[in-house]
């Protein structure tokens, strides 16, 4: 990639020094396999631990009256951030904090979702999870600006 057409701004943020930057978190295992887990803008930092929505995402989803999930961060004072799990239920279906609690418990303690928010998850027309909508909606996008400044 040369540049992003007419947005030099953009392209300046990702090139440097000859390299693409695409913001893309990756982890090596035991036998050197290297796995994508998130991105680097979605990545939360609380208290000091690394955590990648998109393994509570995928963790949430197979729980069956879960039609729906995203997680995001959201400031706390203590913490720096706390997870939050944005979970549509299943038409017909009811579900509560406590009953999603449980299923968690399997979960490392610093993976399980802080906050639970019963409401739709946003997609774009290509099916990703819109979570720039959702940092606007519950007033965290200056955390995310300050974090990929960092």
């Amino acid at each position: 990639m040369s540049c992003y057409y007419k947005d030099p701004e953009a392209t300046a943020a990702v090139l440097r020094d000859g390299w693409l930057f695409t913001g893309d978190m990756a982890e090596q295992d035991a036998d050197g396999f290297i796995w994508l887990v998130d991105r680097k803008k979605d990545v939360i930092i609380s208290g000091g631990e690394n955590i990648y929505p998109v393994q509570i995402e995928n963790f949430l989803s197979a729980y069956k009256k879960i039609k729906d999930v995203a997680v995001i961060g959201l400031p706390d004072a203590r913490l720096g951030e706390i997870s939050a799990a944005i979970i549509q239920v299943e038409e017909g279906q009811s579900c509560t904090e406590e009953e999603i609690n449980e299923y968690c418990l399997s979960l490392a303690r610093y993976k399980r979702p802080h906050r639970i928010i019963f409401a739709p998850v946003p997609r774009n027309a290509t099916g990703k999870i819109e979570k720039p909508k959702l940092r606007a909606m519950y007033g965290v996008t200056e955390l995310v600006n300050a974090q990929n400044k960092a």
